[in-house]
């Protein structure tokens, strides 16, 4: 990642800091800790829940409600059931945000308790947020580096950088030579552990001017625009907001003057008119699906740390992805071999008696361990030799058994100087073996004729497989006093190389193949090199001919301009920065693409956070990706975001069925009451009819279709784009049947009722329309809920929904036909005939739309035939 430049270092005396030179830089420069951004207050939240277009419109409902309830003697029942509709979704709304807006805390929860550095020529422990620039502190292996600084002194130092980089190898670091200009070798970042040595390092930057309190600030700045389902419900909420306005004005206006009725009769008509636009369960039943796919997913191993991200993650067009850990392993590992008497390179488990011998001289030239502790798997030691550990394990040999036949006698160790390592054996013939492992170029080797070009061949091929090579060189030599190292490892015999690598997990090559069959396009974006990136990339088929390769230099040159041009063309960036990842998901999304991101490290959070879906790893990631992300996977595995990715759709479906059931018959109450004012007939429902069908009819049963299982083509289609109609996909044309099927069965029934069977009797026709409109609208939700044709095993597929249903019917038809409960809303006993007329009506919208699917379906097959 690319560093910010450091200043001229005015160098601490040795002996470090006075407590007052500390304390005068502690009240200058603050505390060594992150600081969140302030939050809004809670009244500002609430208001601006409260400012969305779904709840301004249950705002307006609740206002005309409340007026009628207190200057024209109604009843209070629309205003409560409103009203608490209204806080609900306020109150899950808040909740959502309170426990998703962790990062920053995970970031500071990253800071160490203590530290130690040296004051007055005394080294001394101290909190680490008491560490201020010019402080010099003292590291060694294990300890986590509390500030940015230079090295001052080191020995053997490396620094694991992969919570800023991404990289799983660890960074051998240099002391400064040079105070005017530190190279990055030279430095130390805050949050990064050291995995070897000692040192001495002052302290440049701390708090949020170090590498990490940039990325806190990202953070900070970094905000989630709205969810595509988020936009469209808001666009539904709008039209439906206009409609109402529109039909209350003509309602109101033919009230007074076509009907010469009064002022508060004509504002009761609009109040109907205004509660029966407004589908008042709709955001309860979005909340209701969007959690349901929340339990459904957990079950898949994909915790979804924000519930809108359940619908999101289903309308993903890229997947930006990490390499290290995410499509890989992030566990070094040996996957090649050649010795001089080997022809060809071996695979890693395919071993030869000269790759035994290899092994042999691999193992005991080794430092590092993997033990089991509870059953888990513990290591201890660089990635490299973890490596060669875990070859030894592959093989059933290991370490410790080498080492009693050829115990260890003395070891010079690794440095970044040398790049070698070196360790002397005693045999059983009392004479000794020294073993150098390192850099191929860094061998004090003998070479035999033409070995060395033949050597060297091997090794330049595995640099192109992107693997890293470890060569191994030996002497056996009579049992000597001298610990020179530059003699004793002179003429060394050439045993042989291996080519490692952080190889692809198993389940990302179907994972990548089935994201691309649903129209998602996969992208790697990772901090590590570029020809171990593309490498990776080719391996699991995530760059494919035509497709680039970029690396952050390349990518800092572009404008956004120029980077939007290209950005459909590339596959794979290398070597990229927190704020370049947080550019490539903004192109994307300048595209009009959904992005999910996924990541385990530190320097991943701010992408996080920026994407449509921010994706965490719940094993190897770190707390502050998880905190900044949407959804973290418990498993690591890339396959799981493909089952998020199915199940996403799933809930999207169901929203869509959730829609397509309340907002068809909203509309067909509007057109009932604006045609019967229009024909003269007066309102044809009471307020609190419509409120009752709404939320109780339309209500319950539409809780449970977000149960429904996914459509089998859902893996099939393409992304929802972001601009596409709610309407979209045949959902436009299903809604304008099912609200003209009602429309005119609805007003059929009301004329009949009313100037067939009783002589005008308004509250005939009334309680007919209202049976046929609430029973009628649950029980074609069979229909809605299954774009193939209605089956028994359909019917039988979802027993919560039934066992809904016939709760619902059950109270529509109790306050239909009790006494007491007819009173409260208006409604009348109906004779046999009346009932006769009724029941079959209620079947007919199901009817209607069984055919209209059928002829669909048809419709659709003729043309895939001809398209053959």
């Amino acid at each position: 990642m690319k560093r910010k430049e450091m200043t001229k270092i005015h160098l601490t005396a040795q002996q470090g800091l006075t407590a007052r030179q500390a304390q005068e830089r502690l009240d200058q420069f603050g505390a060594n800790q992150l600081v969140a951004a302030k939050k809004p207050a809670l009244w500002r939240q609430v208001v601006r829940h409260l400012s969305d277009v779904s709840s301004l419109v249950l705002l307006f409902a609740v206002g005309l409600a409340s007026y009628m309830a207190l200057f024209q003697g109604g009843g209070w029942t629309k205003t409560i059931v409103i009203g608490s509709i209204l806080v609900i979704n306020v109150i899950i709304g808040l909740y959502q945000e309170a426990s998703a807006e962790k990062a920053l805390a995970a970031l500071q929860s990253m800071s160490l308790p203590t530290t130690t550095v040296r004051r007055d020529d005394i080294a001394q422990t101290l909190p680490a947020k008491d560490v201020v620039p010019g402080d010099l502190v003292l590291l060694k292996a294990g300890d986590q580096v509390p500030a940015d600084g230079v090295v001052l002194q080191s020995t053997n130092l490396t620094v694991d950088e992969a919570v800023l980089t991404g990289e799983s190898v660890p960074v051998a670091k240099e002391k400064l030579t040079d105070p005017t200009a530190a190279a990055e070798t030279q430095q130390v970042f805050s949050g990064t552990a050291v995995t070897g040595g000692t040192a001495i390092i002052q302290v440049v930057t701390t708090g949020m001017a170090t590498e990490l309190g940039q990325i806190a600030g990202l953070l900070n700045k970094t905000k989630k625009r709205a969810t595509p389902l988020q936009g469209r419900l808001n666009r539904l909420s709008g039209w439906l907001t206009a409609f109402a306005v529109l039909g209350g004005l003509v309602i109101f206006a033919l009230s007074i003057w076509m009907q010469n009725q009064g002022l508060a009769d004509s504002l009761m008509i609009g109040i109907s008119l205004a509660v029966a636009a407004v589908p008042e369960t709709l955001p309860i039943i979005v909340t209701i699906s969007l959690a349901h796919g929340v339990k459904r997913m957990a079950k898949r191993n994909a915790i979804m740390r924000r519930v809108n991200a359940v619908e999101t993650i289903g309308g993903v067009d890229v997947i930006a992805s990490d390499k290290t850990g995410t499509l890989t392993q992030n566990q070094m590992t040996i996957t090649r071999y050649w010795t001089p008497n080997t022809q060809n390179a071996l695979a890693a488990e395919d071993l030869s008696p000269a790759g035994e011998q290899l092994m042999r001289y691999l193992g005991l030239a080794t430092n590092a361990e993997i033990q089991l502790v509870d059953g888990q798997e513990e290591t201890m030691g660089d990635p490299t030799e973890l490596a060669i550990v875990r070859w030894l394990k592959q093989h059933d040999r290991s370490r410790q058994a080498f080492e009693k036949q050829a115990p260890r006698l003395a070891e010079d160790p690794f440095d970044s100087t040398k790049k070698t390592m070196a360790t002397i054996h005693r045999l059983s013939d009392g004479q000794q073996l020294v073993i150098v492992k390192g850099a191929f170029d860094r061998l004090p080797i003998a070479w035999e004729t033409g070995q060395l070009a033949q050597a060297q061949a091997m090794h330049d091929s595995f640099g192109q497989q992107a693997l890293r090579v470890l060569s191994v060189g030996y002497r056996v030599m009579p049992a000597t006093q001298t610990h020179d190292w530059a003699e004793l490892t002179q003429g060394l015999k050439f045993a042989g190389l291996v080519g490692i690598i952080d190889p692809p997990r198993p389940e990302v090559i179907p994972a990548i193949r089935e994201a691309k069959r649903a129209g998602i396009k996969p992208v790697m974006i990772t901090g590590d090199h570029m020809v171990t990136a593309e490498a990776i990339a080719k391996e699991i088929g995530l760059l494919t001919p035509g497709q680039l390769v970029m690396s952050g230099d390349e990518l800092r040159t572009l404008t956004d301009a120029q980077l939007d041009d290209q950005i459909a063309d590339i596959a794979v960036y290398a070597r990229v920065s927190p704020t370049d990842k947080i550019r490539i998901v903004q192109a994307w999304q300048r595209a009009g693409k959904t992005v999910a991101m996924t990541g385990d490290g530190v320097n991943d959070a701010p992408a996080l956070k920026a994407a449509d879906v921010g994706i965490a790893m719940g094993i190897t990631g770190t707390e502050v990706s998880k905190g900044a992300a949407d959804m973290v996977l418990t498993d690591d595995n890339f396959a799981t975001i493909i089952a998020a990715v199915r199940e996403g759709r799933t809930v999207y479906q169901n929203i869509l069925k959730a829609v397509e059931f309340l907002v068809g018959v909203n509309f067909a109450q509007i057109f009932l009451m604006v045609g019967a004012v229009l024909m003269g007939w007066g309102a044809p429902l009471l307020a609190e009819q419509l409120l009752l069908i709404n939320v109780l009819a339309d209500g319950i049963p539409g809780f449970y279709i977000s149960r429904e299982p996914g459509e089998k083509e859902a893996m099939a289609q393409p992304p929802v784009a972001n601009d596409e109609s709610l309407f979209a996909r045949g959902l436009g044309g299903r809604l304008a049947v099912r609200a003209v099927t009602f429309t005119v069965l609805t007003l059929g029934i009301y004329a009949l009722g009313r100037f067939g069977l009783s002589n005008g009797q308004a509250t005939l026709g009334m309680t007919m329309v209202f049976l046929v409109l609430a029973v009628g609208s649950m029980i074609d939700i069979y229909a809605i809920k299954d774009r193939q044709p209605l089956t028994r095993q359909s019917l039988r597929r979802n027993p919560t929904l039934n066992v809904s249903m016939l709760l619902a019917i059950a109270l529509v038809l109790a306050i239909a036909t009790v006494p007491g409960l007819q009173g409260m809303f208006g409604l009348v006993s109906l004779p046999a005939v009346a009932w006769l007329i009724v029941i079959p009506a209620m079947f007919l919208p199901t009817l209607v739309l069984e055919i209209a699917k059928r002829w669909q379906r048809r419709d659709t097959q003729n043309w895939l035939v001809e398209t053959d």
